[in-house]
């Protein structure tokens, strides 16, 4: 943590929505931007975000009662806005349309709508017109009944004032050893004159082998075949709430690990921040599942920083010929 903090910054100010414990801040900051102000209500991931990002300042209040004033008064004006609204009423993993519009259960005892919260961050980005915004969402949100929901997504983005393109970016191509499909929505103002960009794709991909060479099988319950930590094989998605894994089960339990010493085992803490990409002294609160949780709900570190990285590279451009 201490070596990120240490990172020159590149001139550029961001806003988090939606922040939990605050990886896609972590790659943000990795990438050089300076997050000034993030947004998150649930108790465990507010904890953990105060304890790793004690420089931005965190609004605590439920997405629907801010303001994009109240960030303006506080930070000012901003170059970049990011977010990942709860995802659960996307995810293929779940009910889907069967939940859309009701209140559910989202973290320990939290509940909210979530099939909604996108608006809501359209609503803070048009009144704070920053000069770009990602937000992220499951790939879920591309297929079946809910891709009218990804149009209204997109549209709603536009009328923003924007150019806006999506993409789903696959995080062990972007150096993250975990299979984990994201959406990403890029936009940049219309008046910038840039068309959004996505990371290229590395010529190689970590393995869980690679990080963590101790392993030498991954087994988890949903799936017929075991994915081995050897040859182009990554982890499976770590995910942790009960909703999620009713059918994925990405080993957040039935599933185990085995090491090279034979024993059978479910991952630790210290195991699963390698695989997530967070560095080792990342502080986590809480209990085991709660641990588990915030770094399954988390975007991983490493690839927010491949796709902050070329966003803010196109800004820096218009900086430096305007």
């Amino acid at each position: 943590m201490k070596e990120i903090a240490e990172i020159e910054k590149n001139g550029l100010t961001a806003a988090s929505l939606f922040s939990g414990c605050g990886g896609s801040s972590l790659g943000f900051k990795m990438a050089g931007i300076n997050v000034k102000y993030a947004v998150e209500f649930v108790p465990e991931a507010i904890a953990a975000y105060k304890a790793n990002h004690p420089g931005t300042y965190l609004d605590t209040r439920d997405v629907r009662e801010v303001q994009a004033q109240d960030i303006l008064n506080q930070i000012g004006e901003i170059d970049i806005l990011e977010g990942s609204p709860p995802c659960v009423s996307f995810s293929t993993a779940g009910a889907r349309s069967k939940g859309w519009g009701k209140t559910k259960k989202y973290s320990g005892d939290v509940s909210q709508r979530s099939d909604d919260l996108f608006f809501e961050y359209a609503r803070i980005l048009k009144g704070l017109q920053p000069k770009a915004f990602i937000a992220e969402n499951v790939s879920g949100l591309v297929k079946g009944a809910a891709k009218g929901y990804f149009l209204d997504i997109i549209e709603a983005l536009r009328n923003c004032g924007y150019r806006v393109k999506a993409s789903v970016l696959d995080a062990q191509w972007l150096g993250v050893p975990q299979m984990r499909q994201r959406l990403f929505y890029v936009g940049f103002r219309n008046d910038l004159g840039l068309e959004p960009v996505f990371p290229s794709p590395l010529k190689y991909h970590y393995t869980v082998k690679d990080v963590l060479p101790h392993i030498k099988l991954v087994k988890f319950s949903g799936k017929a075949n075991n994915y081995k930590a050897a040859g182009l094989n990554a982890s499976p998605t770590i995910m942790a709430n009960d909703y999620e894994r009713k059918e994925t089960a990405y080993f957040s339990g039935g599933g185990w690990i085995e090491t090279m010493q034979g024993e059978r085992r479910q991952f630790t803490i210290d195991e699963l921040k390698i695989i997530c990409t967070f560095p080792s002294d990342f502080y986590l609160p809480g209990n085991l599942s709660e641990q588990w949780e915030r770094l399954g709900r988390a975007v991983p570190p490493f690839l927010m920083r491949a796709l902050a990285t070329v966003v803010s590279n196109q800004l820096l451009k218009v900086s430096i010929h305007a």
